[in-house]
């Protein structure tokens, strides 16, 4: 816990930079994050103690400097403001966070390495970052990992845990990975996950479902209605009870 005076002395997200300005150089670092954050708003759209920040800066003091901030491409932390003050964060600050550091931390390896399994797993270790997920579609070969792995941090050090979609009992979640459409178009995506390993919908998907639903329910009381008439029975003037 910081001090008074320490916790005066640091800068606001006001005075801060809201993110590092490196372009991405891959679109699904923008995608994929955003579409975990939609679905979430519809997963936990009732509950007002989380926050899921997408390619925003985040301060802390555990590094060289409280103004120079990692910037993951996406996180969550569990037990703070969905809008803080009412208002949508430029930044995450932890000292303005109560010291609630990130639970969830997301990494997507691109064409440039940028440090996903030294550099940030580093940072991310003294800050005390649960979960460490790194997503690696494209160039796992390369660096000599899997395409997705998840770690969890043990005693200090993370460890690469085991199962996809893996459960995260602290948080309440599943991650994991599955094959979608994204405007017309079939990718792989990543997704949230129920503890009986059952993926979370989409809203447009839950709404396909209802749709798929009613007109197999239309479809059934059609056949119904042809055997009665072919029973010489009038479905449509059915005697009452």
């Amino acid at each position: 816990m910081l001090s008074k005076d320490l916790k005066n002395a640091l800068p606001s997200t006001d005075e801060l930079p809201c993110s590092d300005d490196t372009p991405v150089d891959n679109e699904d670092q923008n995608l994929l994050p955003n579409i975990l954050l939609f679905l979430l708003n519809s997963i936990w759209a009732t509950r007002m103690d989380w926050y899921f920040g997408v390619d925003m800066g985040v301060y802390h003091t555990t590094g060289i400097n409280p103004r120079v901030p990692v910037v993951p491409d996406a996180f969550l932390s569990v037990g703070v403001e969905r809008k803080k003050g009412g208002k949508s964060r430029k930044s995450y600050a932890v000292w303005e966070e109560n010291g609630v550091v990130p639970i969830l931390t997301l990494e997507m390896v691109s064409h440039t390495p940028g440090g996903e399994y030294d550099e940030k797993m580093d940072i991310y270790t003294k800050l005390g970052v649960l979960y460490y997920v790194i997503y690696n579609p494209e160039f796992w070969r390369r660096d000599q990992h899997q395409p997705f792995e998840v770690y969890k941090l043990v005693n200090g050090e993370y460890q690469l845990q085991i199962g996809e979609p893996y459960w995260m009992s602290e948080i309440g979640l599943g991650i994991g990975r599955y094959q979608g459409i994204v405007a017309g178009i079939p990718q792989e995506l990543l997704s949230w996950y129920d503890k009986q390993g059952d993926r979370y919908l989409t809203p447009e998907e839950q709404a396909q479902q209802e749709r798929q639903r009613a007109e197999q329910e239309r479809q059934r009381a059609e056949q119904l209605a042809q055997y009665l008439r072919s029973l010489g029975i009038d479905p449509d003037n059915l005697p009452s009870e």
